[in-house]
């Protein structure tokens, strides 16, 4: 794809994410997208099949930047348990940082059957995995029990992560989501941690 039509291609992503957190994914128009990213109606077809398809190229797109951050910013820490501090401070400052795709992630996501039902969410296991793979990595090296399954406690990491998130957007970003991280890392690392 040529520059000029990928800076093209980022727009339309760009003002998907901003018209779906203003106006919701089944109220949001494939004519609105187009108005906010400056092109004709008819050239988000050229890049994009439907709205479904859009969403889930923002999902794909935007999980692939975070997976390449979080990685960058764990990769030097020696500590497994600062990595899970890190893993979970990183998803709150990502929220923080970029509220309407966070919206998108956290509320408009859920609303696409496509997405719910049909789509094979890879780059979501792939950031999932990073955090099996901390767990992993301070069971071998005796800083973690060894008696916990790393898949579930990835699933209760991301799981209580995604409902705190979840419930800062929802209601109004009323509380500190960063100290509300830093009590969930103390919590899971106070259960996991050798003695």
């Amino acid at each position: 794809m040529g520059k000029s039509k990928e800076e093209k291609r980022n727009r339309i992503l760009q003002a998907a994410i901003s018209v779906f957190a203003k106006k919701g994914f089944f109220h949001a128009k494939i004519s609105e997208i187009a108005n906010e990213a400056g092109v004709a109606d008819g050239t988000i077809y050229l890049y994009f099949q439907n709205k479904d398809h859009l969403l889930i190229s923002i999902f794909e797109e935007k999980m692939e930047e975070i997976i390449t951050r979080v990685r960058r910013a764990i990769t030097p820490i020696e500590s497994n348990a600062e990595k899970l501090q890190k893993f979970i401070e990183m998803h709150a400052s990502l929220v923080i940082e970029n509220p309407s795709l966070s919206h998108v992630f956290q509320v408009e996501l859920r609303q696409s059957g496509t997405f719910m039902k049909q789509y094979k969410p890879v780059k979501f296991q792939e950031f999932l995995e990073i955090l099996a793979d901390i767990v992993r990595d301070g069971q071998k090296s005796g800083e973690f029990k060894t008696g916990i399954a790393p898949g579930v406690l990835k699933r209760a990491v991301f799981g209580a992560l995604d409902e705190t998130a979840l419930n800062w957007i929802l209601k109004g970003r009323k509380y500190d989501l960063a100290e509300s991280a830093n009590q969930l890392a103390q919590l899971f690392l106070s259960g996991i941690l050798e003695s």
